[in-house]
């Protein structure tokens, strides 16, 4: 999608009593949404912020839920998603914001009182064009806690700067939410709609190409709340590792080592199960895997005293490695193997 989809500016767009839009894709989140948009309503921001939610056809009783919010606090608008997507309602909600700078919120995160205040302000020193904070993982119940535990160690943040915990600002190839220059946006296109996943790496990615730079400030930290059975754990890296494939393929320098590792787990996986001797070496690989798997979660456990939750941890683990490198597998045969970014991903640093 480029710039010209999104058309002249309608003058309500040029009205700059509002100086950040934040766009929140929603769907199905009656059992979060209240407490996300809370965190949002508390943002303390000297100027003026509109909050559109976008909600895409929810079936669990989100939209009573969003038009209450809405009757609440005036600075909220719902917004209707016919098409559902996240980068539809993204678009959908960029078409409609009137503020100078955009922001990013999920409604599967908590966000920080100056989140804000803090990107905006960074965003003014003129030298950066995207603005995220870290991502991290919060769990509120037992299945959520499993897998923000996982997400907390070394084997679970993968390569994204973005969900290392460090204490200075860090240039970083993506980013979680965040907040952008509305004018970089328009002049980006917004967001691939063809993009049903990866949306926001996609558009890094392009960023980037553009010359662009993208910021890690960890005052920016927000809360992630991940998903809280394994069935939907598996479902959600699956999707992430295909579409991972298809951004590596139209971006070959968005390829990180770390997205290699795990296509590759799970092909020795594969390898492992065949009937011939030739299985062997597959098998002690995937021995080793396992091995590693058990000693990072007894290091969770004995660092946080969840025994019971840390016995989990391998199952949690396993189905994040081999559904995201199933997933990039797929993505694969559906979008083509990203030669050029397997070779850039490999080359000597």
């Amino acid at each position: 999608m480029d710039s010209d989809a999104f058309g002249p500016s309608p003058p309500a767009q040029r009205d700059r009593s509002v100086d950040v839009s934040v766009l929140v894709p929603v769907r199905n989140e009656a059992r979060r949404i209240r407490a996300a948009v809370a965190t949002m309503r508390e943002q303390r921001f000297p100027g003026r912020i509109e909050f559109l939610l976008i909600d895409g056809q929810s079936k669990d009783g989100t939209r009573a839920i969003l038009d209450e919010l809405a009757r609440e606090d005036d600075r909220i608008h719902v917004l209707d998603n016919a098409k559902r997507g996240i980068p539809q309602a993204l678009n959908i909600g960029l078409r409609r914001a009137r503020g100078r700078f955009v922001a990013r919120m999920d409604a599967h995160a908590l966000y920080p009182p100056d989140y804000l205040a803090l990107g905006v302000r960074r965003l003014e020193r003129g030298d950066v064009d995207y603005v995220t904070g870290l991502q991290l993982p919060y769990g509120v119940d037992p299945g959520s806690r499993r897998v923000a535990r996982a997400l907390d160690s070394p084997l679970g943040v993968g390569g994204a700067g973005f969900r290392r915990r460090v204490t200075e600002e860090s240039e970083t190839d993506a980013g979680f939410t965040g907040l952008w220059r509305r004018e970089m946006l328009l002049r980006l296109g917004g967001w691939r709609e063809d993009w049903a996943v990866n949306e926001d790496g996609e558009l890094a990615a392009r960023l980037r190409k553009a010359g662009g730079r993208i910021v890690c400030v960890p005052e920016m930290a927000a809360r992630y709340v991940p998903r809280d059975s394994i069935m939907a754990l598996i479902k959600q890296y699956s999707r992430y590792g295909q579409y991972r494939a298809k951004t590596c393929g139209w971006h070959p320098e968005s390829m990180r080592r770390s997205h290699v590792v795990p296509p590759t787990v799970a092909l020795v996986v594969f390898g492992a199960l065949l009937p011939s001797r030739a299985a062997t070496p597959f098998r002690l690989a995937v021995g080793v895997y396992a091995m590693a798997l058990v000693v990072e979660s007894a290091r969770i456990s004995r660092r946080t005293g969840g025994r019971r939750e840390a016995a989990w941890l391998p199952l949690v683990f396993a189905a994040m490695h081999l559904s995201w490198g199933v997933g990039f597998v797929i993505g694969c045969a559906r979008f083509g193997v990203p030669i050029a970014g397997i070779r850039s991903a490999l080359q000597p640093r």
